[in-house]
């Protein structure tokens, strides 16, 4: 465990040092709190809603997270492999699974900061109505569960090229595939082809939680692919370095 928090730190403390978490962290602040508070999307603010209620924010922050995981992952294993500090690493007593699992706890740390300081949002909504804390619960925990799906992936896709950009646009893609390609493709099946594209879309299982519905079957899937994204990071990494 020891060496997977030294990773942790080490990443999260190249993040805050090259700027790119306070960059991420505003962005995500000021597009939700806009979004939520002012313009809304569809004019769908909280004051056009007219009940206390965070649902706006949590649909806003699945769209902004969904997009700015990518730019949180695409550098953790991709420059490592291109500046070779990859191997430097390999030489100690640490393994391919804990540098993996050491930058997915890093970028899930950087999650729970830009959560964290939403609070505020939910404080203010409580203050002026009568709020379903149940639901403001499910909802952070659906955020949580979708950004570690969409940070195992993008440690997948950055494990696969040396190149960022490169990395961003396979996350971006592969996420694509589970927030709308499978949401779409379950539209136009039925049948078992229509439950399997409705059970691998994102939406379904995201908006289950954020209702308060807690499901066991959501639960697996978003551990399921996380566990995935970062096996497949794992055994990508190691077939370059060895």
């Amino acid at each position: 465990m020891r060496p997977i928090w030294i990773i942790a730190k080490q990443e999260l403390k190249s993040n805050f040092d090259s700027l790119m978490a306070y960059i991420l962290l505003v962005l995500f602040l000021v597009f939700s709190g806009l979004l939520t508070w002012i313009y809304g999307i569809g004019n769908s603010d909280v004051f056009m809603m007219g009940q206390a209620s965070m649902q706006v924010f949590f649909y806003v922050a699945y769209i902004t997270l969904f997009i700015l995981i990518p730019a949180l992952t695409m550098r953790s294993l991709a420059e490592e492999t291109r500046s070779g500090t990859i191997e430097l690493l390999l030489t100690k007593p640490i393994s391919h699974q804990q540098i993996v699992i050491g930058k997915y706890l890093a970028i899930m740390i950087l999650v729970g900061i830009a959560l964290v300081l939403t609070l505020p949002y939910y404080i203010t909504i409580a203050n002026i109505g009568n709020i379903d804390h149940g639901a403001v619960l499910s909802g952070y925990l659906g955020l949580i569960l979708m950004s570690s799906v969409y940070v195992g992936l993008g440690l997948f896709a950055s494990s696969l090229s040396n190149n960022q950009i490169v990395s961003f646009l396979i996350s971006l893609v592969l996420g694509i595939f589970f927030h709308l390609f499978f949401t779409i493709l379950a539209g136009h099946f039925s049948g078992v082809f229509g439950k399997v594209f409705y059970y691998l879309s994102m939406n379904t299982h995201f908006d289950s939680i954020t209702r308060g519905v807690i499901d066991t079957k959501d639960l697996i899937y978003f551990i399921s692919l996380t566990v995935a994204g970062l096996f497949l990071a794992e055994r990508t990494l190691k077939s370059k370095t060895s």
